[in-house]
């Protein structure tokens, strides 16, 4: 057994591989879709975390990330569109002892089910979500969503969106999320280390990946992600490591006043000693929203696990609730129920 939070999760009693994960479903994602990076991440995760197959569920609601359940070996439920949160808060409550992930995009979590979306992340049920962020409405082909920058030419804004787009870590945080973490699907190995982070923490962990969807918003995410200038213009945080970045590692952030604020090594008398270190566990998210917030050109945008707090979730207290009653109620069976409280004799 291994002990994720008040509850079990069964090992399997076999070492299992990636394989063991992987479908013989056909995977019908365009040739070039970010997703295909995640599926491979996902498949090299599960099995480093040891539990029996039949103990992993996934969850989906509707759009390309959605079609996740079919091509990964362990049990699944397709749902409908923006409803996956709904879905999987009951198979999380109903079986605690479930290792449960929740896949969907920013159409299907952000806009029809937003509400789902921020109350799940409230609750802190011990849920990972990963979040497939395109800033397109893929499946349906090519409309803005809530995360598509704002000017931007799409089949439903002929003339630029105007409306202003979320920043998914903001709201994550808004909403009293207890982990955050982000990553562009053109780096694996990272994304596989947040994923593992993920799944250790006990709570609703979002994994924001930076989706390309070749189709529809080509090269949305190009501006931070491009091989020539990715260095400068993104941060990997890694907990206890001073917050340093750029092509030759001479660039860093520190805390000036209220504000956040790039700097170079080097210049002015700053030093390593002078930039943040990173606390993922740090219970405050004052820090944490900053970094979740940051943006090019003013900033790096951040990459990692951004946050990781420890807070009481949603499904431990629902058990402990029914522990107590079961141990303190004088109503055992249906039997008592009907009699109890204010009951009439009818002649």
């Amino acid at each position: 057994m291994i002990n994720t939070q008040n509850f079990t999760i069964e090992r399997s009693s076999v070492e299992l591989k990636k394989d063991d994960f992987v479908s013989d479903q056909m995977v019908k994602w365009c040739p070039g879709c970010g997703a295909h990076a995640i599926l491979s991440s996902v498949a090299n995760v599960f099995p480093k975390l040891g539990y029996k197959k039949e103990n992993v569920m996934i969850v989906s609601g509707i759009g390309c990330s959605s079609r996740f359940p079919y091509y990964v070996n362990t049990y699944g439920i397709h749902g409908i569109h923006g409803r996956a949160a709904a879905i999987s808060s009951g198979v999380k409550i109903a079986n605690p002892h479930l290792s449960v992930w929740m896949t969907t995009g920013d159409g299907d979590s952000l806009a029809i089910g937003g509400n789902h979306f921020i109350h799940i992340i409230r609750r802190n049920i011990d849920i990972n979500i990963i979040l497939f962020n395109n800033q397109i409405y893929g499946l349906t082909k090519g409309q803005y969503s809530p995360t598509t920058p704002m000017g931007s030419i799409t089949k439903t804004s002929p003339q630029g969106t105007i409306e202003h787009p979320f920043n998914v870590g903001e709201l994550v945080l808004g909403a009293q999320g207890t982990f955050f973490a982000r990553c562009p699907d053109g780096n694996p190995k990272l994304m596989t280390e947040i994923m593992f982070e993920a799944a250790r923490h006990d709570g609703t962990s979002i994994v924001e990946i930076l989706e390309n969807c070749v189709i529809f918003a080509d090269k949305t995410h190009d501006l931070i992600t491009n091989k020539e200038y990715r260095d400068d213009r993104q941060i990997i945080l890694r907990n206890g490591e001073p917050m340093i970045f750029g092509k030759n590692k001479d660039k860093g952030i520190i805390l000036k006043g209220t504000q956040l604020e790039v700097v170079t090594i080097g210049e002015n008398g700053i030093t390593e000693d002078d930039l943040l270190v990173h606390d993922m566990y740090q219970q405050d998210p004052g820090i944490h929203l900053m970094l979740a917030k940051m943006a090019y050109p003013h900033y790096p945008v951040a990459m990692g696990v951004i946050r990781s707090a420890n807070y009481p979730t949603y499904d431990d207290m629902v058990e402990e609730q029914i522990t107590f009653g079961q141990q303190h109620s004088n109503i055992k069976c249906v039997d008592d129920l009907l009699n109890s409280g204010d009951t009439w004799e009818i002649k």
